[in-house]
């Protein structure tokens, strides 16, 4: 095995430990923005995997859908059901907590700058050939959306439905609490 696949070995299995470990935290949080900022975390740990799995389109818009707009419209939602006080809010309090935390992220810092500076090994991407010579052929975005519009759309619909259905649910959560 070549020192590069392990390289990349290596980071997948870290990010997935990585996200793990965070939604975890997510669902083990007594504060909705900090279970928030930990969902955000999976999800750029996710994000991470795609990258390194050849799916660079997959894992932007898992940044940018994900982790960008559903999560602005969670605190959004956080903040008009007004849970909680700002005391109640930190989960990590003190010194020990903040050292922690600045490690973790100067180590997810040196995990990213280490991957921008290495090259994908041809092992890696023999297996994405039919896929890379279809994105070249049809473009990226057609690469997606056909499966996502053709064989999954049921899903897909139900998905937003859903979502339109929670953001509904809290709104009108949020009007009876204030009345």
């Amino acid at each position: 095995m070549h020192p590069e696949s392990l390289f990349y070995l290596f980071h997948f299995y870290f990010f997935g430990v990585v996200a793990v470990a965070a939604a975890l935290a997510f669902v083990t949080r007594k504060s909705p923005v900090s279970a928030a900022l930990w969902l955000v975390t999976t999800m750029f740990a996710l994000a991470a995997m795609y990258i390194l799995l050849d799916a660079h389109f997959i894992g932007a818009i898992q940044v940018l859908v994900y982790a960008g707009a559903i999560m602005v419209v969670f605190l959004f939602v956080i903040m008009l059901l007004n849970l909680g006080h700002a005391s109640e809010m930190a989960d990590a309090r003190g010194l020990w907590g903040k050292l922690i935390a600045g490690a973790i992220g100067l180590a997810l810092l040196a995990q990213i700058f280490a991957l921008t500076r290495a090259r994908v090994p041809a092992a890696l991407r023999v297996n994405a050939t039919a896929a890379v010579e279809r994105s070249a052929r049809e473009g990226v975005v057609a690469t997606v959306a056909q499966p996502l519009f053709n064989e999954y759309l049921l899903a897909f619909e139900i998905t937003s439905v859903l979502l339109l259905a929670a953001i509904v649910g809290a709104v009108v959560i949020g009007k009876k609490k204030s009345t």
